[in-house]
């Protein structure tokens, strides 16, 4: 597990934990929760909190909604993943409205992402 931690994110990790969105909390709850590798939500990682961090898979989720693809968000997300990738992460963002409609192909790619991260 990275040991970078932000100690001024503590409180804003701990609301975002308390005040999850919709799809936040059925990827958590139906998915990422039960599965048989760990993950944890909001993480703290560095300067950023993370939606989702599978620490023995190396592997971040991010769920975006519609203010993450005007163009500020864009760029904003762009640093955030550079950042995250410095730290041999891989990222992956999944926009929220996808999610709602494919949601069994959503937890079927992320399944597999960490199946291919642990045979390494």
């Amino acid at each position: 597990m990275l040991k970078i931690h932000n100690k001024k994110l503590v409180n804003n990790a701990r609301l975002l934990r308390k005040n999850m969105t919709k799809e936040e909390r059925k990827l958590w709850y139906d998915f990422l929760r039960p599965y048989p590798t760990r993950f944890l939500r909001q993480k703290i990682i560095g300067n950023y909190i993370v939606d989702f961090y599978c620490p023995k898979a190396n592997l971040v989720i991010e769920l975006d909604g519609s203010e993450n693809y005007n163009e500020k968000g864009i760029m904003y997300d762009e640093e955030r993943t550079e950042y995250l990738n410095n730290f041999g992460l891989q990222v992956i963002r999944v926009p929220n409205n996808y999610l709602k409609e494919n949601f069994k192909g959503v937890c079927e790619y992320i399944d597999n992402l960490v199946k291919q991260s642990l045979s390494r």
